[in-house]
């Protein structure tokens, strides 16, 4: 589903050239799921970006559902990015004047979806919100915000959702809530899990693991199997 090809990102700075990813290789296929660990300053966001087709690597190359994102501009990255990807964020991404239903219609209907209505109120039930339909964001807690980004992710059907700290903003036991969201969804729908993360509860919830330290993959492998490192 995605593969990734010696990627480098470098930028310069007035001190030089600062060097941010170096040499990352990985395959992720259908319906598995990899989490991309590090410390602050590892690279992580800016390899989902990349995979993402959000950001473009200073080498390297990107492919994803058979489609070689670096060799596109970037409208056609968009054109792959709407037809395949979700997204998921630490900080929320609602829309303020937009209430949780219209929230998660919004995308279906950009799509062109005929029934975006039943599809949002079928998804935000899923996540629990039934009941919260017609609140803003800011009537709605931290996790219940959480919560409509993924019933809004997931409503358009990605094959592959990037979630970038999902849990970032949470207490530990709503991040627990959402976590098991995220995985039950991810599993009922096949689709293909990339996430940034700094806690261990949630990578070790994937089929893989990849640790950034400077930039780089971290020795000895660059996709370790989650029950592994769990043992």
């Amino acid at each position: 589903m995605i593969e990734a090809s010696q990627i480098s990102k470098s930028v310069t700075t007035s001190e030089g050239e600062l060097v941010i990813l170096n040499d990352v290789s990985l395959s992720v296929g259908g319906g598995d799921s990899l989490a991309i660990t590090g410390a602050s300053g590892s690279g992580k966001s800016t390899l989902l970006g990349i995979l993402a087709g959000l950001d473009l690597p200073t080498s390297g190359s990107v492919s994803l559902n058979g489609q070689v994102l670096t060799d596109m501009d970037e409208e056609g990255r968009a054109r792959v990015r709407a037809a395949n990807v979700g997204f998921v964020f630490q900080s929320f991404q609602l829309l303020p004047g937009l209430s949780a239903l219209e929230n998660v219609m919004m995308p279906l209907e950009l799509h062109g979806s005929r029934d975006a209505e039943q599809r949002a109120r079928e998804f935000l039930q899923r996540v629990g919100l039934q009941e919260r339909l017609r609140h803003y964001p800011k009537q709605l807690s931290g996790g219940e915000q959480q919560r409509v980004a993924i019933a809004r992710a997931f409503a358009s059907e990605p094959r592959v959702l990037f979630a970038d700290e999902p849990t970032g903003n949470l207490d530990t036991a709503t991040g627990s809530r959402v976590i098991d969201l995220l995985f039950e969804l991810n599993r009922e729908q096949g689709t293909t899990l990339i996430l940034v993360t700094h806690e261990s509860r949630l990578a070790r919830r994937c089929s893989a693991q990849m640790a950034l330290q400077a930039g780089r993959v971290m020795a000895p492998a660059t996709l370790v199997a989650a029950d592994a490192l769990a043992r």
